[in-house]
């Protein structure tokens, strides 16, 4: 069945976003975000539309040129920018991938049991990223080159229940919060030097606009950590980078997946958190965050992936147009999905979201 989408134009409004995000009364029109699009599906949709089809497969910046042309194209104000030399190195297992768009090497998963950091000798021995060897190069790019209207939001910052997580082992790391918890405070510290040098540097960059932490802190029922654990251990990260960005004039907005309930007081008066991202309708659904949480924050996305992988195209449209309808009075929402752009979820559903959004007239 062919399919026609993005009949109506759109011109990219950062500064119509960004006031969506600060709750500043009905936006003129639906705004789009996203955490991310995986790299397959970029890749799938750029080719369908023929998005940078005239960049050459050698091009030194071809990743950011379809990033930008893509986004533009599909009618978002921001692109993701993770800047190389933000990863801490972690145990990782690979296994195949059965997405309608395949991952080239699988899918690749955290040792749950233990990660390469889970004494004070390792401790010692690991190879602590260095935030002085952070590239700036695509930050770079971007800001001479983005198409007007558009602006960088950041990507890869503030993991640091996850990187607690992941650098120990949940297994471990659970042990150790009652046996070692000097080494996890040690770890912590790590983290929050590492990232406050790091958001000092991307906060340079005057296109970058929005930053986003990227943690999550949650599974179905709670908190991977009890509450008081990442009060002391995580939360006051999350503040920390805030505070920085609040400063240099940037909304500072969580993804964290899981059930936050017991903390949300906690990110909204303390942390000082501007918007939440991800949501799950088994946990709670964007409408709900809406109706508890909307008059302090904004709440981003919430067109549930499973949903949108199960669904017809009628279903998601239908959907589409009810959460907006829901939620895009007085500001402080935005259309995307309840995670990211997955290589699972069905191409025209996702775009049939976005037409629908592009489509609606209050």
């Amino acid at each position: 069945m062919a399919h026609t989408f993005f009949s109506r134009p759109v011109q990219p409004d950062t500064e119509g976003l960004l006031a969506c995000i600060r709750r500043e009364g009905t936006p003129r029109r639906v705004h789009n975000t996203e955490l991310f699009l995986d790299a397959e599906v970029q890749a799938a949709l750029a080719g369908r539309f023929g998005v940078a089809a005239e960049v050459s497969a050698g091009d030194p910046f071809l990743a950011e040129k379809v990033q930008a042309g893509l986004m533009h194209f599909l009618g978002y104000e921001s692109v993701r920018c993770k800047p190389d030399g933000l990863q801490f190195p972690h145990n990782r297992s690979s296994v195949s991938d059965s997405a309608s768009l395949s991952r080239i090497g699988g899918r690749s998963f955290v040792d749950e049991a233990r990660g390469p950091v889970t004494s004070w000798a390792e401790f010692e021995r690991y190879p602590w990223p260095d935030p002085k060897k952070i590239s700036t190069r695509s930050l770079e790019w971007y800001e001479t080159h983005l198409p007007d209207g558009m602006c960088v939001a950041t990507g890869g910052m503030a993991h640091f229940c996850e990187y607690l997580v992941w650098l120990m082992g949940y297994e471990t790391l659970c042990y150790a919060l009652v046996e070692a918890r000097d080494l996890v405070t040690a770890i912590r510290d790590r983290l929050f030097a590492f990232y406050r040098e790091a958001l000092a540097l991307i906060l340079s960059f005057p296109k970058v606009r929005m930053i986003w932490g990227s943690d999550d802190m949650g599974f179905r029922t709670g908190t991977l950590l009890s509450p008081a654990d990442l009060r002391e251990l995580v939360l006051p990260g999350h503040a920390m980078l805030a505070r920085m960005a609040h400063e240099a004039g940037r909304p500072y907005i969580l993804h964290s997946c899981g059930n936050l309930s017991a903390i949300m007081e906690d990110l909204i008066a303390g942390v000082g958190i501007d918007a939440k991202h991800s949501f799950e309708d088994t946990i709670q659904t964007v409408e709900e965050a809406r109706r508890l949480y909307g008059d302090r924050i904004a709440v981003l996305g919430g067109i549930d992936v499973d949903f949108l992988c199960r669904a017809s195209e009628e279903q998601v449209r239908a959907r589409t147009r009810r959460t907006i309808e829901r939620c895009m009075p007085g500001g402080g929402w935005c259309l995307g999905t309840g995670n990211s752009v997955a290589n699972y979820i069905p191409l025209d559903n996702y775009l049939a979201m976005l037409d629908e959004g592009r489509e609606y007239t209050a």
